[in-house]
């Protein structure tokens, strides 16, 4: 399963609401994610931000008016309604929420929407006593019992001068929710544990072991996961990446925080997927004190930490089990030895060190290798695409 909008096409639709600036930088990471972008904006939206903006943006034309000068205007209402693979309306206003509760067509984008047969997201943004009006909450019953989906707004200090509900979210926070939303969700049901980053050993208070793992692929894994409809339980090492909407994640620092996290989530879990980079070696003693620089040289004793996939796979029960190993040489024997070693289902391959796969990087190119002896090159791809792939081939298991 690759990105659900990769070459769909979308129609945006754009209402009068301050927030309608946070269109453009949606209609943006739309277009980033493949997507074919097409812009209906009310009377009132373009008073906040100019068609221009948004047809150079996207590369097409934006529809405006029902009544436009073109030979194709008075139809293309009709052909986008029907072309369309979905519709995201952001922001979405008390008027438009009004208009599609009630079925009332009176300019382009109510128009459009009663011809409208794809999903719907609709993406609410006003003043708070609007949002919390017995009216609007009404109407927005209305559009869930109609199937319409809808991200609730965030609350803080709005434009208006209140506090509350009615902000916007945050484009990347939309387009997240739209994906969700059109997704399948082929993992309904599933309990899903992620382990994602490094691990953090301690020296003494202000120097560690660790390695340069930016946890980018287990966040991708388990954002494909929740997508995909499961209940996911993420355990991160230290990293800057954002949670993932509606994912339990459980923060640690060294490989003894992370087993225990690990441990304790396990027998609720049906899936686990270890792609976090576990240091291997902790120092023995950790020193209470910074250590000082008195000698040219320092012995730094250390032992072993605990193997976590090691010990999840001596104790299966039935449950899928899924490893990662990054090598920097000699991939298949190191990858089918721990395959074996650790009792596991699949486990993902790469070599590490090169700028476009691995540690830090967006894409990956790996190779799965399967508990049966087969294996399977994947060309270099964004680490969300290898997550949907690597949940495919889980699926089949």
């Amino acid at each position: 399963m690759k990105n659900i909008i990769n070459k769909k096409n979308i129609v945006l639709g754009v209402s009068g609401g301050i927030a309608a600036y946070k269109s453009v930088e949606l209609l943006r990471l739309f277009v980033k994610e493949g997507a074919n972008i097409r812009v209906i904006m009310t009377k009132y939206a373009q008073a906040f931000v100019g068609a221009l903006t948004f047809k150079a943006l996207s590369g097409q034309a934006v529809c405006t008016d029902l009544f436009e000068k073109s030979d194709d205007a008075s139809i293309r209402h009709i052909d986008w309604a029907e072309q369309a693979d979905a519709v995201v309306i952001a922001p979405a206003t008390a008027n438009i929420i009004g208009k599609l509760a009630n079925g009332i067509a009176d300019d382009a984008l109510s128009t459009f929407m009663m011809a409208v047969t794809c999903p719907v997201v609709l993406c609410p943004s006003m003043n708070t006593h609007m949002f919390e009006s017995n009216a609007l909450q009404r109407n927005l019953e209305m559009l869930r019992s109609d199937g319409y989906f809808v991200i609730d707004p965030e609350s803080g200090s709005l434009a208006c001068g209140t506090t509350g509900p009615g902000r916007l979210p945050e484009p990347h926070d939309i387009l997240d929710r739209t994906l969700f939303y059109l997704t399948p969700k082929d993992l309904k049901d599933k309990k899903i544990l992620v382990t994602a980053g490094p691990t953090r050993e301690p020296v003494d208070p202000v120097r560690f072991v660790s390695n340069p793992s930016s946890g980018k692929m287990g966040f991708a894994v388990a954002r494909a996961a929740e997508y995909r409809g499961a209940k996911v339980t993420l355990v991160a090492g230290p990293t800057p990446l954002l949670d993932p909407n509606n994912v339990a994640v459980i923060r640690v620092n060294t490989a003894k925080e992370m087993a225990h996290a690990v441990f304790e989530n396990v027998a609720d879990s049906d899936i686990i997927i270890k792609a976090a980079a576990v240091s291997d070696y902790r120092p023995k003693d950790r020193a209470d004190q910074k250590l000082k620089k008195e000698k040219n040289e320092l012995v730094l004793p250390l032992e072993r930490t605990q193997d976590i996939l090691k010990e999840i796979g001596r104790n299966k029960k039935g449950r899928i089990l899924v490893g990662f190993a990054a090598e920097t040489e000699h991939l298949e024997k190191h990858a089918e030895q721990k395959l074996a070693e650790k009792n596991l289902d699949i486990i993902v391959g790469n070599i590490v060190g090169h700028p476009d796969s691995g540690f830090n990087a967006d894409t990956n190119t790996v190779t799965l290798f399967y508990k049966d002896g087969t294996k399977e090159n994947l060309p270099k791809m964004t680490k969300d695409d290898v997550a949907n792939i690597l949940l495919d081939r889980v699926l089949k298991i």
